[in-house]
């Protein structure tokens, strides 16, 4: 780490203990961009793990922060009293555009909606994919330039990861693309620079008018599925499926969204995470190098735990629920920090290092737990496994030249650009 870097850092964790406790907002999407936010998530652990704070966004309002391991699991699996509904994002969705899907509902639709979709990614058809996305991944890798500065983001997470989707989708190969600009539109702050607009209205107008192309987009697909016999990509399955086949255009549109940000986003974030994590830890990578067939796996988990791809989820409480000394009252938004929960010192053995021979390496939060564990996980394990052994079997070395540009987000906890360079054989 350079000394600027040391600099910001202790500078972070300054302010974060400067602070009054009561003003600490942990869901600030710049704590994420510049990768301070992790003092704030200690201190609260450490003095208020049940944590109020109100948001100066006024679509958030106040919430509770749930900050240590055992308090999120209870309430990730306490369905009964946190709700998941109307949305698992602290913004509520505005009264003229709201978008169910099944993670954000509550038994007993989420269940009959999520058993529609889950065989896509159930261990059968793992199998069926794993040659093909090997085949992709080595191709990626085959195309990379030598010797050359590139972005591993653009060049590999992203084009892996959406070539992964299109399959599952069935989705025209030429414009898979798309769906990595709908996964970004979905989930992104108004203040990414994703869009053309300069206001809060006009930026939302242009995120409905994406999001709106998307439906239109996937609604011809599924006209064309569903007068044909039933098939194994999720579009097929969702047409057919007995719970899903008369949903509305905007609950299609939310289900898709929820499967083109689960299939797409979270994955491309843990592949480049775990460049920067091996970049960082050189000890970690000859680990790594010396033993691939053992250690890939082991590498995989604590990359996804050290990573944890989507900081958040949102729960809002249907009765009043005693947690850590607090009342949460009915009525009351929850969030799971599971980007705290993973770096909790009374769980998790040295938390704040990458540490790819830790004990019980597969526990950890970001897959999240109960009704609502990450139906794709074992999709995103295989492909980060994948490209893991297709670049043991040709590079020496991913150097990192230059430091991440991060997402300005407090839920999806990801990268917008890493720059490397493959060195060149000597």
């Amino acid at each position: 780490m350079d000394d600027a870097s040391i600099d910001v850092k202790r500078a972070a964790r300054d302010a974060a203990y400067a602070m009054p406790l009561e003003d600490i907002d942990p869901g600030d999407n710049e704590l994420f961009r510049t990768d301070t936010h992790w003092p704030y998530f200690e201190r609260l652990r450490k003095e208020d793990p049940v944590h109020w704070s109100v948001s100066p966004e006024a679509e958030v309002g106040g919430y509770w922060s749930i900050t240590k391991y055992n308090d999120i699991m209870a309430v990730d699996t306490n369905h009964q009293v946190f709700s998941s509904e109307p949305t698992i994002v602290l913004p509520d969705p505005a009264e003229d555009f709201t978008l169910p899907m099944f993670i954000a509902m509550d038994q007993p639709k989420h269940d009959v909606q999520r058993k529609t979709v889950s065989p896509v990614v159930a261990g059968p058809n793992l199998a069926a994919m794993e040659p093909i996305i090997r085949e992709r991944a080595a191709a990626i890798l085959d195309s990379l330039p030598i010797g050359e500065q590139f972005d591993w983001v653009d060049k590999v997470s992203i084009e892996l990861t959406t070539m992964t989707l299109a399959t599952l989708f069935d989705f025209p190969w030429e414009d898979r693309r798309k769906l990595t600009r709908w996964s970004d539109v979905a989930t992104a702050a108004p203040d990414s620079g994703l869009f053309k607009g300069t206001t809060p209205e006009e930026i939302e107008t242009e995120r409905r008018g994406e999001l709106f192309e998307c439906v239109e987009y996937f609604m011809r697909l599924w006209n064309e599925r569903v007068n044909a016999p039933p098939k194994g990509d999720l579009i097929s399955m969702l047409a057919h499926g007995e719970s899903t086949r008369n949903m509305d255009r905007m609950e299609y549109l939310g289900n898709l969204i929820l499967l083109i940000v689960g299939g797409n986003d979270t994955t491309r974030n843990s592949i480049t995470g775990s460049v920067l994590a091996l970049s960082q830890n050189p000890d970690q990578e000859r680990i790594l190098r010396a033993d691939p067939e053992k250690m890939i796996p082991n590498m995989v988990s604590e990359t996804i735990r050290w990573q944890t791809p989507l900081a958040y989820m949102r729960r809002t409480a249907l009765e009043d629920f005693e947690l850590g000394g607090k009342t949460i009252k009915k009525g009351d938004k929850v969030a799971m920090w599971y980007v705290s929960g993973n770096r909790d010192e009374e769980v998790i053995e040295r938390p704040n290092d990458y540490w790819i021979e830790r004990p019980r390496v597969r526990q950890h939060l970001s897959f999240g737990f109960g009704i609502h564990r990450c139906v794709g996980n074992r999709l995103a394990e295989l492909q980060l496994k994948i490209i893991w052994e297709e670049i043991l079997a040709r590079f020496p070395k991913i150097e990192v030249v230059g430091a991440p540009r991060r997402v300005p987000s407090c839920f999806v906890k990801g990268y917008e650009t890493l720059p490397v360079i493959i060195p060149t054989r000597t």
